[in-house]
């Protein structure tokens, strides 16, 4: 696999051994990245603490991303200890339960203000925060799903949200693409994480996509992982703006 030995790599979004982001910190590991890990609050860290340190995690440091002075924290820190950033993964989404299970016409203005804000916009601060700690480019990845640009039975308001994030990254991919910083988003097919576990009826639409999957066979994390280490080395510098299918082929079956 390409190496990233010596790249100093920001990992958002761990909850679990379950974790895309979690699958990605260990490729990226593997592979000779330097870690910073963060966890969302005091409930989170027993959790993800075991996994920063199994990682060798240089820099380990709280994030709720609707907090300013934990994220000011965050890149203060990034900046003190290493003085750059080459990757940023954002793997994490949010959306009020009510919200999330009702139908999309009837979700809140507060509902889909949170699930914008925690799930799209925080991506964009990260973003603005890391690039000029990224002054000979870098790369920024977020996570998406098929959600996006299609129907997903069960999936709701989180739909929208995620053609949001899709669009945004082509934009900030547009911004950025001429100071080297790419920009990208990954779409997994259906994966058994705690954040999907959220989604109604999510068994069955694990079932039916790897049946319907040219593979027949899901995507795992470490899938994820090794896909997101190709986008991070410099090997990929020069792709950016996409959305990149991690799946089995699944997207591909109408």
């Amino acid at each position: 696999m390409f190496s990233l030995s010596g790249k100093k790599t920001l990992i958002v979004g761990i909850a679990n051994s379950q974790s895309i982001a979690y699958g990605c910190a260990r490729v990226f590991r593997q592979q000779g990245a330097d870690l910073a890990i963060t966890y969302l609050n005091e409930k989170a860290e027993p959790h993800v603490r075991p996994l920063a340190d199994e990682l060798g995690a240089e820099i380990f440091l709280p994030l709720d991303v609707r907090d300013p002075a934990q994220a000011d924290a965050l890149f203060d820190e990034i900046s003190a200890k290493w003085g750059r950033l080459d990757t940023i993964l954002h793997s994490i989404a949010f959306a009020p339960r009510d919200d999330l299970h009702g139908r999309v016409i009837d979700c809140t203005p507060e509902g889909f203000g949170i699930a914008m804000d925690i799930s799209v916009h925080s991506f964009l601060r990260m973003i603005r925060k890391a690039e000029p700690l990224m002054p000979h480019g870098g790369t920024c990845m977020t996570v998406s799903f098929q959600g996006a640009s299609r129907v997903v039975e069960h999936y709701n308001m989180m739909g929208p949200v995620k053609a949001a994030l899709e669009s945004a990254v082509r934009y900030a991919a547009a911004e950025l693409g001429p100071k080297g910083i790419s920009v990208h988003a990954l779409s997994p097919g259906p994966l058994l994480t705690r954040a999907a576990s959220g989604i109604g009826s999510f068994d069955e639409l694990l079932n039916a996509a790897a049946d319907r999957a040219p593979t027949h066979q899901l995507a795992t994390i470490e899938d994820v992982g090794a896909y997101a280490a190709f986008l991070a080395s410099n090997a990929a510098a020069n792709v950016t703006g996409g959305v990149h299918p991690i799946d089995g082929g699944y997207s591909i079956i109408d």
